[in-house]
């Protein structure tokens, strides 16, 4: 599974880096997602990747197998 960031799209609300802090982060420059890690392995990361996914309100962030 790999995560994708579109920090073109992210509007830095920061849901993601609250739902998956080991994946995520947020800029200081702007406060848009920064991916901490592309590639998701194991259960517990790919939830916690599949609930950041869902809790982001812009829509920037998408998983791929």
């Amino acid at each position: 599974m790999h995560i994708q960031a579109d920090t073109e799209r992210c509007i830095g609300a920061g849901m993601c880096a609250l739902t998956a802090p080991d994946l995520f982060d947020q800029s200081d420059h702007d406060g848009t997602v920064v991916l901490l890690r592309a590639g998701v392995c194991g259960q517990e990361v790919a939830e916690a990747a599949r609930a950041a996914v869902e809790a982001c309100p812009s829509g920037a962030l998408t998983l791929t197998d």
